[in-house]
């Protein structure tokens, strides 16, 4: 092979390049910088993109929600601007995976705790504790679980609602996997299934929405509880106790009421008091 000299010239544009490319934005896949604070660093979180009050995509690509309150809360302790912060989609049967794969740092996107997660990431938390509940529609005379036997129930692929009420409540209703919620609310609204079911919270939050505003209902049914946490990649130690630390944080300055009452007075959700962090509630 034969070798060019590099001039003095030459070197100099290479320097600046390869600077250049030091304070570029973070690609290692480690989604986030050791220290969060410079040199354009970002971080990346998952979070749902069709949750309205929780985790909301907007048509000019901005993102709202308690979730996404939450999130930016816990990143600028972390060391990061709002401007920092990647939002990444991760649905729910993906989430898992997402983690595994570094493809986010964390993720805040109504991910309940239970055992069988906790084997495949770690929790921080709990930030939320909600309850699962039914939307129907408002004339609908489905009014307990066991209702919904021989009805067609509607529920997210990789999301534990719709197996508890078969399991628990309704082992004769017809169950309806969809990828998003907002495909069971448009099931719904169009006759194609009889109910939706996931947490009180996320229901709300569809429900309160103008296009739908008194065409749906909560039955208001407290069928489990919920324990929002916010997902890590397992093993991930330092992490967890650094967004635990953030939490508290959020609870004792008042910003997480004020995140409740932002995304949730609206729909006047009546919301249990804040967990505290490792308080999982059965």
């Amino acid at each position: 092979m034969k070798l060019r000299k590099v001039t003095a010239a030459s070197a100099a544009v290479l320097a600046l390049a390869l600077t250049a490319t030091a304070c570029g934005g973070d690609d290692s896949g480690d989604n986030a910088s050791s220290s969060g604070s410079g040199g354009g660093d970002k971080i990346k979180i998952g979070i749902k993109y069709d949750q309205p009050g929780l985790g909301l995509k907007t048509p000019d690509g901005s993102f709202s929600g308690f979730d996404v309150d939450v999130a930016t809360y816990v990143a600028k302790e972390l060391g990061y601007e709002p401007d920092q912060i990647e939002w990444v989609e991760t649905k729910s049967a993906d989430r898992e995976n997402a983690l595994a794969r570094g493809d986010v740092k964390f993720i805040a996107a109504t991910y309940s705790i239970n055992d069988e997660r906790a084997q495949k990431v770690d929790f921080a938390g709990p930030y939320l504790l909600a309850h699962q509940d039914l939307l129907v529609k408002s004339d609908s005379d489905i009014t307990e679980a066991t209702d919904l036997n021989g009805k067609k129930l509607c529920s997210v692929t990789g999301s534990t609602s719709a197996q508890n009420v078969k399991k628990d409540f309704a082992p004769k209703a017809q169950l309806k996997q969809v990828g998003t919620y907002s495909e069971c609310v448009a099931a719904l609204q169009s006759g194609a299934v009889d109910a939706l079911t996931t947490d009180d919270s996320i229901l709300a939050g569809y429900a309160s929405q103008d296009q739908y505003k008194g065409k749906f209902k909560l039955a208001g049914l407290k069928l489990s509880n919920e324990n929002y946490g916010i997902g890590v990649k397992k093993g991930d130690t330092e992490t967890v106790n650094k967004i635990n630390d953030a939490l508290e944080k959020m609870v004792s300055d008042k910003a997480w009421d004020k995140a409740v009452e932002t995304n949730f007075g609206p729909a006047e959700y009546n919301n249990e008091p804040a967990p505290k962090v490792g308080d999982i509630v059965k």
